[in-house]
């Protein structure tokens, strides 16, 4: 049968361009989403800062436990946002074990030049460890010197370290982008008092690493004992954020594409196998055997997938070079990240696409394959009338199913209201997929007088149509559905985000004035700006992030750290129960969402991890409305001093009268990269760099909305061209060209408004759910010229591909096409 089914493809490839065309883009799609998993899932750091250390003990990350259904402990490791410490005093521990010849600790050390340039600030012990060389002039000997390239020996440097301007003498020229400090000032500059952020061993010549190595890990605690190889691992760099973005957006948005091919492929194949309807009944009566029959539409399934993968396979790798190169120029991936060719990638896209397109086939196969062979040829000269028990059964269970996750989305918030309403979501399309033909035969009912009221005979014959060919016409309704409901949902999702995130922040900021700086800003900056007359309020805020546990597994959830004292006259959070007056160290302010999400309560005590990995206690005095302007967790300062990687702060927010601006200046000037900038351009900011990070999601949701737009429009031309001998029918009976065409349109703005009716309902119910859940309010903002967007789009991709399909059809005699073969 194989063969047989080559043949058929040979002599009628028309039938089969709808399916290799969506089956093609899929693995376009799948494969670029797969090289984004894989390079991230592949990333190794190669050692750098501690390459010439044979061991690193460092701790990069945190394990959270939680238990499966069955009772049965998993673990879940999840990596250290603010990257972890381990205690300065291990190190003598570590130096006192045989085989150790060399111990050296490890600061990251927040310094800035006078121009703006980041370095990296280290203590001169640490330079073993490193590739750097010494290449003139000596080691920092005294507090006031360092060694660095680029600066003439002898002369002095103005450095900001740890956010105060220092001045230094240079003593040596190292290679490389590092600061040397004296041990002693490393010790004091630290962000980590008595700890260190890392501890490189150099073992003795002959000795045994492996067993060296198992030492170090008794006493490490919790810190892991790297080897060179994987001491990379150790460095905080944009490298690892960037592996990790590449594997949660290559996975997340690749499922969803994995779902839509499967909805699509199952449409084309489904309705390319009954446009054959006659060649299939045929085969059945020339004693072809069931099994044969669902082998032969098997093959062609899966010989049409392989040609798509060969297709869509190198377009994808092409597709994720440029996204590569956008995602670069965007500042989502740091210059020169290492990115796979995609050698599992394009594998796995292929046969995801040979595994649906097969599925698909059996399932178109099931029934044309069981009939009598004289049932087929009946059914071949006319579409079935029912849709089949197993379908309306199926449907009705999908549509109890996407009850149930309407139901879920209303009542939960944040993530999980998410997931439940874009399950929601798929589960109505396939409620509507499977429903169709009774949809369609209710709605030629229904359409039935307004159609014959506007269009007159034409209009009696669309409504006649429709009724008798309710299941051929089901494939197209889906795709109409489909389009509406993904382009009208998850599309302007991204817009109510930021426009909510934008208003919360706008309104919640009561402060006049703000101090900020990319390098960080020192307790000596509050401290002074609360000494210029006419502040009345100066607050500090620290942005970081928390872990906290939700089914057992951990998630991070965006924190700001703030100074209670005066909160009240710079920042509204729109406090929704207690009072953030009780805010202090050992309590925690939690927003309504993450409240709802992890089941938090007022006056609670909540488990959470610091961004280092420290546990806290906190007790929730305060639940807040404004989580997506200011974070989800507002954590009083006095927690987080010592947690985070540079402790320092991001910005200080003023609260002062006008007659404070000149002191202010003089403040700002005392700071070397600081800004004085009003509290628009704060918000201003954030719009900009939500606008940049929704770049991203809109450009995913884009490429989905555009395959589903596509396999629409495929499914709408190849059911129009399947109409040749249905519409040459009608002209030799008497109907003219310009009453067919008319019943043409009849019909597709009879399938067009029961597309928009429950594509519309199931884009708002989906749209709503989520927006609710995550912003609180009721009704979701729809951009006007967003909605004319969709509703415009889904109209000319009804009509045009279907009238101008059908506009050349009846260019051709009628006779030409009465005989023709599918």
């Amino acid at each position: 049968m194989t063969s047989l089914a080559a043949r058929m493809l040979r002599h009628r490839p028309g039938s089969s361009v709808a399916t290799l065309l969506a089956l093609a883009l899929g693995a376009l799609i799948l494969t670029a989403m797969g090289v984004l998993v894989e390079s991230g899932l592949r990333y190794h750091p190669e050692p750098v800062r501690y390459a010439a250390a044979d061991l690193v003990v460092a701790r990069t990350d945190t394990t959270f436990t939680g238990k499966e259904f069955d009772g049965e402990i998993y673990r879940s490791t999840v990596a250290l946002p603010e990257g972890g410490t381990v205690p300065a005093a291990l190190a003598g521990r570590i130096r006192d074990l045989p085989g150790v010849s060399v111990v050296g600790t490890d600061e990251n050390i927040p310094v800035v030049s006078t121009a703006g340039v980041p370095l990296s600030g280290r203590g001169w012990g640490s330079a073993a460890l490193t590739p750097a060389v010494l290449e003139a002039g000596a080691a920092p000997d005294r507090d006031d010197e360092v060694a660095l390239g680029g600066v003439r020996l002898g002369s002095r440097v103005d450095l900001v370290v740890g956010g105060v301007l220092r001045s230094y003498t240079v003593s040596g020229s190292v290679s490389g982008d590092a600061v040397f400090f004296t041990d002693a000032q490393a010790a004091a500059l630290a962000p980590h008092r008595g700890e260190v952020s890392a501890i490189g061993v150099i073992a003795a010549p002959g000795a045994d690493l492996d067993d060296l190595r198992n030492r170090i890990a008794g006493l490490a605690g919790e810190a892991r004992v790297l080897t060179r190889d994987d001491s990379g691992l150790a460095e905080q760099s944009t490298d690892r954020a960037a592996a990790v973005l590449l594997i949660q957006v290559g996975a997340s948005f690749g499922g969803y594409v994995v779902l839509l091919v499967i909805f699509v492929v199952a449409a084309t194949v489904g309705l390319s196998v009954r446009h054959r309807r006659r060649d299939l009944a045929l085969v059945r009566a020339v004693a072809a055997t069931p099994g044969q029959v669902r082998r032969m539409i098997v093959a062609e399934s899966a010989l049409i997938s392989v040609i798509a993968g060969v297709l869509g396979v190198p377009g994808g790798l092409a597709a994720a070079h440029w996204l590569t190169a956008e995602l670069t120029g965007r500042g989502f991936l740091p210059a020169g990240f290492p990115m796979v060719p995609g050698a599992l990638a394009g594998p796995a896209a292929f046969l995801i696409v040979l595994v649906s397109a097969v599925l698909a086939g059996l399932l178109a196969a099931r029934r044309i394959s069981r009939i009598k062979p004289a049932e087929a040829l009946g059914e071949a000269a006319a579409e079935p009338a029912g849709g089949g028990k197993a379908r309306f059964i199926g449907g009705l269970i999908a549509l109890a199913a996407a009850g149930s996750a309407a139901l879920a989305a209303v009542a939960a918030t944040g993530q999980t209201a998410m997931g439940a309403a874009l399950g929601m979501l798929y589960l109505f399309v396939l409620a509507v997929s499977l429903l169709a033909p009774w949809i369609n035969r209710s709605a030629a009912r229904l359409l039935a007088t307004p159609l014959r009221a506007v269009f007159g005979t034409s209009g009696y014959l669309a409504a006649a149509n429709l009724r008798a060919n309710a299941r051929g016409t089901a494939t197209v309704l889906t795709s109409l559905v489909l389009a509406v409901g993904f382009g009208g949902s998850v599309w302007f999702l991204q817009n109510n985000i930021e426009r909510q995130a934008v208003a919360e922040n706008h309104s919640g900021l009561l402060a006049s004035r703000a101090l900020v700086a990319p390098a960080g800003l020192s307790d000596s900056a509050v401290a002074a700006l609360r000494a210029v007359p006419g502040v009345r309020a100066a607050t500090p805020i620290r942005h970081t992030t928390v872990l906290a546990a939700l089914m057992g597994d951990g998630e991070s959830v965006a924190a700001r750290a703030v100074d209670p004292a005066g909160l009240a006259s710079t920042v509204d959070l729109s406090v929704k129960s207690g009072s953030l007056a009780a805010l202090r160290d050992g309590t925690v302010a939690i927003s309504r969402t993450q409240a709802s999400m992890f089941r938090w309560d007022l006056g609670e005590k909540v488990e959470m991890r610091l961004g280092d990995g420290t546990a806290i206690h906190p007790l929730v005095v305060a639940i807040y409305q404004r989580g997506l302007g200011f974070g989800d967790v507002i954590l009083p300062l006095a927690t987080v001093v010592g947690h985070t990687a540079t402790n320092l702060d991001d910005e200080i927010l003023i609260s002062a009268s006008a007659s404070a601006d000149a002191g202010l200046r003089e403040v700002a000037a005392a700071h070397p990269g600081s800004t004085l900038v009003d509290t628009a351009t704060l918000t201003g900011g954030l719009a900009r760099d939500l606008a940049l990070s929704a770049w991203l999601n809109r450009m995913l949701i884009a490429v989905m909305v555009g395959y589903t737009v596509v396999a629409a429009a495929n499914t709408m031309v190849m059911a129009a061209l399947a109409r040749r001998r249905e519409l040459a029918l009608l002209r030799l009976t008497g109907v003219t060209r310009r009453q067919v065409r008319r019943m043409v349109n009849a019909e597709q703005i009879g399938l067009l408004g029961t597309a928009v009716v429950l594509g519309g309902a199931i884009a708002a119910l989906t749209l709503s759910s989520v927006v609710r859940a995550l912003t609180g309010n009721l009704v979701p903002y729809v951009p006007p010229l967003g909605l004319v967007a969709v509703l415009g789009g889904t109209t000319v991709l009804a009509l045009a591909t279907t009238i101008l399909p059908i506009a050349r059809l009846l260019r051709v005699p009628p006779v030409e096409h009465i005989g023709i073969k599918e």
